[in-house]
């Protein structure tokens, strides 16, 4: 298996956060029901809070005001 540096982790892990990110801004897909639209709402914002909780430090110079901004 091939390791990351620390670099591509932090680049892969804030790729997909802001993949959580659209989702939550983009809305309720009109294929999806109200039930799987709440269950897929809460698991990206767990998801957003999680990486919010590695803080700063693990992020260094990313912005971080997105994921705040998508789980308010």
């Amino acid at each position: 298996m091939i390791e990351l540096t620390h670099e591509q982790e932090v680049a892969k892990s804030y790729s997909a956060a802001m993949d959580s990110v659209h989702l939550l801004q983009a809305g309720k897909p009109e294929n999806m029901t109200d039930e799987e639209w709440a269950d897929c709402k809460q698991r990206n914002i767990d998801h957003l809070n999680i990486q919010l909780a590695k803080g700063a430090e693990y992020y260094g110079s990313n912005d971080l005001t997105p994921f705040e901004n998508a789980v308010k």
